[in-house]
């Protein structure tokens, strides 16, 4: 999620070219993220508008008036609606200054005009000066309302109104535009403004991909598409061409050293380590500054999870057939956190968001155990002098981290050494995500007005030479400069794990399920092998919420947790029911459990009914079940 702070107005104009402070952890914090649709909608009977009501393109600006860059964008504006004529729309909306009492005063004196004045007056209060001053109300309210009365009710009333609006569309910074009712995030200048609001290509894309990456869902949705067209295309025609090509190999040779693994390998043992990278450095984010920092507030989603990996474990093992298959009882331990997430969402206010949060920080915990699982339990033979190199590579990895390195590059390439080093010792290579995440480098926070101000020195002293014969830009110091700037605004650790995230959520996983989640639908497959689908079911759809319920109880009553009064008992378990969704981590951990493609293709069957089941389940208790205060 984008955090956007409160701005100072007379300092930040530089930093419209660069994103604000940012936090990384997708999973808790998109769950906060505000709709990027424009609500309410534009009115015709209470907005001011300019432009025909029947124009393709509407504009709408969140401003003030004090606001040295609402001032320069009027100049924009203004250009845009000379282009582009009757096809324009332009809304303006009252967003003063927090915490400025001349913005405010302003707003509410344009509020006190007539719908004819209200354009003349927004126009003289923008544009009379540089900067916003006392005299310009004095000389405003003079010339246009020698007869006006005091400021009134329905003119505060007003702007209160716009105030609310923009809170609820996110608005935290001015101007923000608003275009055909999307939300607009980019630069102002009018050659950008100009082609989103004409609709290039490229914006367009760019537009419905941050749309669909806000929506709360999305990662679940694409999953799940992924999930089905597998299934489909397993269970058509092409089905056996389907297989193969997952079974293709790909590698490469030096001289006589030839390395190459099956397609399928390359996404489980390469791809997913982008998966486990974000994995690693969500678990140390939590545990650094997230909600599993505190003890008091890690305690319950701890016990819960602990409780929610040691059940369907201890399920399965008494159910399942003695003998190989028994290996598999590290299937029914995980949570897959996107389809849980989506539902999670799509219930909107049904699900409180502590109980969002304790089922997110439930399955960080959920993830660091099915990392031990893999790494401790299946293993394959162990290759001493590789695995010595790998613990030289992390020696690597440390001295970097102690010597203050903030640059991503050495950590990602020797990260692909250690990634050799792991897969060649005989442990899972995804593995070395997870230890890689652990060197990342964090950062105290940057001091922020000081940043504004090196900003601003930086972009006044350029301005200075835009003019100029044979120059066309900024000069490369100046870029550099403001490079470096970007660049500390966050740690190399959050910067990497907003990046990855969002390619381990939209590309990665839905990659991982194509590959994984394609099974031949038949009696014949399952014959023979009830008990493994009725462990591997049992685990997720049953023992998976009795052990996140039974351990959650047992940390509250002996005293070790508390359990915030937000969400009741119901809703948890109607949380511990979604936590049953395997999928994911159960793939995956299938994948390695059951070498035997007849006893995985059962396990994948067996992983997406209980998923199903167990998504179900949770949607219909947390749909019905009532906060404690709605009760």
């Amino acid at each position: 999620m984008t955090i956007h702070a409160e701005p100072s107005h007379d300092t930040l104009q530089p930093l419209a070219f660069c994103p604000l402070a940012r936090a990384g952890n997708r999973r808790s914090f998109l769950l906060l993220i505000p709709s990027r649709r424009l609500d309410p909608p534009v009115d015709e009977t209470r907005d001011h508008i300019l432009g025909a009501s029947d124009a393709p393109i509407t504009l709408v600006e969140y401003g003030s008036y004090a606001c040295p860059h609402c001032r320069a964008a009027s100049e924009t504006i203004a250009s845009l609606r000379d282009r582009l004529g009757d096809r324009m729309r332009y809304v303006f909306r009252h967003r003063p200054l927090a915490n400025n009492d001349l913005a405010r005063r302003a707003a509410e004196m344009a509020e006190c005009a007539t719908r004819e004045q209200f354009w003349k007056v927004h126009v003289e209060l923008m544009a009379r000066s540089p900067t916003l001053t006392e005299d310009d109300l004095a000389a405003v309210k003079a010339e246009l309302y020698l007869d006006a009365p005091e400021v009134s009710e329905r003119a505060r009333a007003r702007v209160d109104e716009d105030e609310r609006t923009a809170r609820a569309n996110g608005v935290t910074l001015t101007p923000t535009f608003f275009i055909n009712g999307r939300r607009y995030d980019g630069p102002w200048d009018e050659a950008t403004l100009s082609d989103a609001m004409l609709g290039t290509l490229g914006h367009r894309v760019r537009a419905t991909a941050l749309d669909f990456a806000s929506w709360g869902p999305s990662a679940g949705v694409l999953l799940l598409v992924a999930t089905v067209l597998a299934l489909v295309l397993s269970n058509s025609p092409v089905g056996d061409a389907f297989a193969e090509f997952w079974h293709r190999e790909l590698g490469f040779v030096v001289d006589a050293w030839h390395f190459g693994m099956s397609l399928r390998h390359w996404v489980n043992d390469g791809l997913l380590t982008i998966f486990f990278l974000v994995v690693g450095l969500e678990i140390k984010r939590e545990f650094t500054v997230g909600h599993l920092a505190n003890s008091r507030s890690a305690a319950l989603p701890i016990a819960a999870a602990v409780g929610g990996m040691i059940v369907p474990a201890l399920m399965y093992l008494l159910l399942s057939p003695a003998g190989p298959l028994a290996r598999g009882w590290g299937v029914p331990m995980a949570t897959d956190t996107a389809f849980a997430v989506a539902l999670i969402v799509m219930m909107g206010r049904r699900v409180p968001l502590e109980l969002r949060v304790f089922l997110t920080a439930a399955a960080i915990v959920d993830d660091i155990g099915a990392i031990l699982v893999v790494a401790v339990f299946y293993a394959a033979d162990l290759h001493i002098g590789y695995l010595a190199a790998a613990a030289g590579t992390l020696v690597v990895l440390a001295f970097l981290n102690r010597s203050h390195v903030y640059l991503v590059l050495p950590y990602i390439l020797i990260g692909v050494v250690l990634w050799a080093c792991i897969h060649a010792g005989g442990l899972h290579a995804t593995l070395a995500g997870v230890l890689l995440a652990l060197f990342i480098p964090t950062r105290p926070p940057p001091n922020l007005h000081t940043l504004m101000m090196q900003a601003d020195a930086i972009l006044l002293e350029e301005a200075k030479h835009g003019g100029e014969v044979l120059r066309h830009g900024p000069s490369l110091p100046a870029l550099n400069a403001l490079d470096f700037i970007h660049d500390r605004l966050e740690s190399p650790a959050d910067r990497l794990l907003r990046r990855a995230g969002a390619r381990s959520s939209y590309f990665v996983l839905p990659i991982f399920a194509l590959a994984n989640a394609g099974v031949v639908l038949s009696g014949d497959v399952l014959a023979g092998r009830g008990p493994l689908v009725l462990a591997i079911m049992a685990g997720l759809v049953l023992g998976k919420p009795l052990g996140l319920i039974v351990a959650s109880m047992v940390a509250v009553r002996t005293g070790i947790a508390d359990k915030p009064e937000a969400y009741s008992w119901r809703q948890l378990a109607g949380a511990g029911a979604l936590a049953g969704i395997g999928f994911t981590m159960s793939l995956f951990i299938a994948g390695q459990a059951f070498p035997s493609a007849g006893d995985f293709a059962v396990a994948k069957i067996a992983i997406l009914a209980a998923s199903l089941c167990a998504g179900t389940i949770g949607t219909i208790i947390l749909w019905n079940a009532k906060s404690p205060t709605d009760a």
